[in-house]
Formats: structure tokens, C-alpha cells, sequence
């Protein structure tokens, strides 16, 4: 297991997006990278693990807070037990520099030879998500609602709507530039190219949903990550509008399809996809531990 510096963000990206395929698990994908991006190239890099055989890599993981792994593992290699012990290892030992002693969690979608370890060595089933996708093989009927792609001049509105989504707090002055120089960050990091970031606007021009999209690349799936609507906002059909032009932008990116994962339990974001006409897969579980028993 190694840690990439940041001049290999784009080169890791390109890996992910090769394992995005239609009809695979919805896995770690080169917009998680994208959106981590927010904290810097730097705090991106040092998030990333990789088990590699030489030079090449067979899993790539993303530590989303100290306690989150969300991993992706070759598509030719989720049966492989040899490179799933290697990584069960490298997790279950506090030296290596995965997790530290604890509560653990990991987003192993499609890894069943990891998972299947995971689980005999004691760890859980946490609570599942749902993965969705829509198909873009054929155009994607836009709503009525006025949506814009838009650009760093205008990260304000974009971050203010997605705070509102997401915290539903009152937004001070402080916080919102914090935030606008994250979001410039992530506009100007390495996974910028393959991004595009939509707003929706009501009848009166105010902003009331975002979301930014990912490309993989021409013929594989596209990732909305993410996708909120203002809390004073909600129910009127504008994340359902938003998503819809997301997946429409995806299209045009050159998307198979796009995709989304949505825990089970958030019951209003399964509502807004099934109604933008995605279709959701078999749910899938992440593996969590406790406190560590001492080792012998």
C-alpha cells in the first residue's frame, strides 16, 4: 500500500475512470476525487491509498474523513483473494497508515473477495445505499425550470444553495468565503476539465438547487456529486429539474449513463432520482468495525 503525491492526481483519475464501466458497481469514481479537491491537490493526494502490483494499480481508496475508506478495485480483479487479504491487512493494522485503532468503515461496492473477508474477520454490514442510474443512450427531456452552467464569478450563489441543502444553517460571511475559496480550488484542481457546475433559478431569479457533474470519459458512466436543494425550496420539483440537467450536461460530456448512490434511509433524495427517471440497483452495504479486540 503507497500514498501518491499530487502530481499523480491526474494519472490516478484516469485509472478510476478505465474502472467505471455501465453495469458495474457505482464505486469510488474520479469525481469523489474531484469534489475531496475542494481541500487542495495537496490534502487530495494524502487522502489516496493504492495497492498497486508494481506500478500498476489494483485498488484505489479515498479516506473521506479519518474513519471512511470508499474504495475502487479493477473490475478484472474483485474476486481476487490474494489482493483482498492485501488490503484487509493493510486496513486491520494501525502502522500501515489506513485507518487508526477504532471504528472503521469501508465503501467496497463489487469488491465481494474483500468484503467477504471483511466479514469473516468480524466486521458488519452497515446500513445499505441504494445505487441508481439513468441511461443517456437517448436525450434527456429538460423541465421548464431556468438552469445555468455556471462559473467561479458566480460561486457564491452556488455555494449558499448548497450549504442551505446540506446544513440548513444560517451562512455567515466568514464561512461563505471559506467556502467559495474551496469551491475556486476545486475549479482549478486537476479533475476541473471533466466538471461542470449547474445552478437552478426560480421564477423570481433566485437560486434554488446545484449540482456539479463528472465525466469519466466518453462511454462510461458519469457521477452527480453532488445535487441539493435550498431548504426554503424543497418540493417543487427542482431537484428533480436539476438532476435532469445534470444528466443532460453528462450526455453532452459524452455519458453512457449517469449515476448516483443515495442511502436508504434518505427517503427524499430516492424520491427526487426515481422521479428524474433513474433506475436503482440491487442495494449494497459498507463494512464497518468496532473497537478493535488487542492482537496477540
Amino acid at each position: 500500500m503507497n500514498m501518491p503525491d499530487a502530481s499523480r492526481l491526474a494519472q490516478l483519475g484516469d485509472t478510476l475512470a478505465r474502472w467505471q464501466v455501465d453495469g458495474g458497481p457505482v464505486h469510488l469514481h474520479p469525481g469523489d476525487l474531484g469534489w475531496y479537491s475542494r481541500l487542495g491537490a495537496d490534502d487530495t493526494a494524502s487522502a489516496i491509498r493504492i495497492w498497486a502490483d508494481g506500478a500498476t494499480p489494483a485498488a484505489i481508496g479515498l479516506l473521506d474523513g479519518p474513519q471512511l475508506l470508499r474504495l475502487a478495485i479493477d473490475p478484472t480483479r474483485r474476486d481476487d483473494a490474494g489482493l483482498a487479504r492485501r488490503i484487509a491487512d493493510s486496513i486491520e493494522d494501525p502502522e500501515v497508515g489506513v485507518f487508526a485503532s477504532g471504528q472503521a468503515t469501508v465503501e467496497a461496492r463489487g469488491a465481494s473477495a474483500l468484503t467477504r473477508i471483511l466479514g469473516q474477520r468480524g466486521w458488519q454490514e452497515d446500513e445499505p445505499w441504494i445505487p441508481l442510474r439513468l441511461d443517456l443512450s437517448a436525450p434527456v427531456q429538460p423541465t421548464c425550470t431556468l438552469i445555468e452552467t455556471i462559473d467561479e464569478d458566480r460561486a457564491g450563489e452556488w455555494v449558499g444553495v448548497h450549504w442551505s441543502a446540506f446544513r440548513g444553517t444560517p451562512l455567515d460571511d466568514a464561512v461563505r468565503q471559506t467556502l467559495v475559496n474551496r469551491w475556486l480550488a476545486m475549479t482549478a484542481g486537476p479533475f476541473a476539465g471533466t466538471s461542470r457546475n449547474l445552478v437552478a433559478f426560480d421564477a423570481q431569479g433566485r437560486a434554488v438547487a446545484v449540482t456539479t457533474v463528472w465525466s469519466a470519459g466518453p462511454g462510461r458512466p458519469g457521477l452527480i456529486e453532488p445535487m441539493g436543494v435550498h431548504m426554503d425550496h424543497r418540493g417543487l420539483g427542482y431537484g428533480v429539474a436539476i438532476t435532469r440537467a445534470g444528466a443532460a450536461v453528462l450526455r453532452e460530456m459524452g455519458s453512457s449513463s449517469a449515476v448516483v448512490a443515495a442511502e436508504g434511509a434518505n427517503t427524499g433524495a430516492l424520491a427526487t432520482y426515481l422521479a428524474a427517471g433513474f433506475v436503482p440497483a440491487t442495494p449494497v452495504v459498507d463494512m464497518s468495525r468496532g473497537e478493535l479486540e488487542p492482537r496477540a
